[in-house]
């Protein structure tokens, strides 16, 4: 089943799109089918990929760390996902509380990007030191727009996680095959960074979550194939999430979008032949993972996309959905 549901990723592999990847599959039940092929590495030394090799997981830390916290404190009582987040950020726009409308942004706002932020900003540019970068975050006059996909979203949500515990992201606890700042193995190249000046590997990829300290609401999460398939069967079989955390991850609450996760909708990075109960969340780096809860079915495909360099057609938008569509074409 996994080298059919693998067929896209390794044709990707073989015509020099993507250097390497890793596909995991895995259900309620607890049956897990995993593979790997190509490279973690073409540049400075080759390094064939293994199981055993951390990505970087972009994005989708969005959803596998940050939404899962931000819902698990809502679970706890310390935060109303329907109050303004200034409830855990007295301080956001501080110099202009009488007009800031950011102070008015309830947490479900913005883990369902329906802000008015931007998608992305270059907040690496201003500085070099992760608390003035934050402060910066919190008192500038972000220009408004239509509600878009925003990592300044996951920021100020990542900050105000570190608020309310009182803590780092980085000291939450994290169950094995997943972890911030440099993961303790091998991990897979991503981009030769022209800020940087070298090639990413064991480090961050997200310039914003490097000026920043490593660890934000939007990035910052390496994860093993395994990391990444224990936190999905978690979701499948209900031991990581309470009902109402699942509730909340599974319904739409702005357009597409559920709290943190997309559902599949016509064009998505799922496929189509996954069931409607399907949410997911890519990374960057060229990371993703689906879950269709009525089949209780999850995948991953992870690759490095952007190595040696994100300028190049990787073909990764067309890879995704070919994946899930093999995937749940192995399973039938």
């Amino acid at each position: 089943m996994i080298e059919t549901a693998f067929a896209p990723a390794a044709a990707a592999i073989a015509e020099g799109r993507i250097p390497g990847a890793a596909l995991g599959v895995v259900t309620a039940d607890g049956r897990r089918w995993t593979t790997h092929a190509g490279l973690a590495a073409k540049v400075p030394e080759p390094e064939t990929v293994t199981e055993n090799h951390w990505f970087d997981l972009a994005s989708v830390s969005k959803v596998i760390f940050t939404t899962t916290a931000i819902l698990q404190l809502a679970d706890q009582g310390k935060l109303d996902l329907d109050r303004p987040v200034t409830d855990a950020i007295p301080d956001l726009r501080q110099y202009d509380v009488a007009n800031a409308a950011e102070r008015k942004l309830t947490f479900r706002d913005m883990i369902a990007h329906r802000s008015f932020f931007p998608a992305v900003e270059p907040i690496y540019t201003y500085g070099d030191d992760p608390q003035r970068l934050r402060a910066f975050v919190l008192q500038r006059e972000w220009r408004h727009g239509p509600p878009v996909y925003s990592d300044i979203n996951f920021i100020i949500l990542g900050i105000a996680i570190e608020r309310i515990t009182g803590k780092s992201l980085r000291e939450w606890p994290l169950p094995p095959g997943l972890t911030f700042g440099p993961p303790p193995g091998p991990a897979v190249a991503t981009e030769f960074c022209h800020w940087r000046g070298r090639v990413l590997k064991g480090e961050v990829h997200d310039e914003n979550c490097s000026a920043l300290g490593g660890d934000t609401g939007h990035a910052g999460l390496f994860g093993t194939l395994a990391g990444v398939l224990d936190f999905a069967q978690g979701l499948l079989d209900g031991t990581g999430a309470s009902p109402a955390m699942l509730e909340a991850i599974r319904t739409r609450q702005y357009e597409h979008r559920t709290c943190g996760w997309e559902r599949k909708f016509p064009g998505w990075s799922g496929g189509q032949a996954c069931s409607d109960e399907t949410i997911g969340h890519t990374g960057f780096t060229g990371t993703g993972l689906w879950i269709d809860f009525e089949r209780g079915t999850a995948w991953t495909l992870l690759t490095n996309r952007v190595h040696p360099t994100r300028h190049f057609d990787s073909g990764i938008f067309t890879l995704r959905p070919a994946t899930g569509d093999a995937v749940i074409g192995a399973l039938a």
